[in-house]
């Protein structure tokens, strides 16, 4: 399986959206709402719950044409099998651990594998490739945060597994009811 990966900018915009629109979610088609926008939105949770796809889809869309919202796309064949949000930490409204920082930190928000190809790789390609990118692009560390859990679904382990990331030398940093903050220096 030939699966090249490209960062997220504005020329593949298109292959972004047609990948939340009719590959990520062909199996949880609520989630595709999202388009990955929940971390940069700035408001509370309830508020953007109460969002449309359209919204989110738009908010999305400016936040990539202006170099803020950052990630991952995977492809096979020339189409998109795979989407993985990475970004410095400052670039997010919200995430789940926000302690400040002097160390310039990447974090890795979400995966989300097309469902025919779950389970081949992909993932830790991207992972791979983020830490690869990030180091280059002058980051200390890489952070993560996997929610615990023995058997999740996988629409909730959109985090990445912490088996993933411990396999990729991430070790535990913090941990909480119910996730880890992973890291790994770069």
């Amino acid at each position: 399986m030939d699966i090249k990966i490209k960062s997220l900018t504005p020329d593949i915009l298109e292959d972004f959206l047609y990948f939340f629109e009719n590959v990520g979610f062909s199996d949880n088609p609520d989630w595709a709402t999202c388009y990955c926008h929940f971390y940069h939105f700035a408001g509370k949770n309830k508020n953007f719950f109460k969002r449309t796809a359209e919204e989110n889809r738009n908010a999305s869309k400016e936040l990539i044409l202006t170099g803020k919202m950052n990630g991952l796309i995977a492809y096979l064949d020339e189409k998109p099998v795979g989407w993985c949000n990475v970004n410095s930490k400052d670039n997010y409204a919200k995430i789940p651990y926000e302690k400040k920082s002097k160390a310039k930190i990447a974090s890795l928000i979400c995966f989300v594998v097309a469902p025919s190809h779950r389970k081949q790789g992909i993932a830790r390609k991207m992972l791979r490739f983020a830490c690869s990118s990030s180091q280059n692009n002058g980051y200390d560390l890489i952070e993560a945060y996997p929610r615990k859990g023995e058997i999740l679904s996988d629409a909730h382990s959109y985090r990445g597994p912490i088996s993933l990331y411990l396999s990729e030398r991430f070790s535990i940093y913090k941990e909480f009811k119910d996730y880890y903050v992973m890291r790994k220096e770069l």
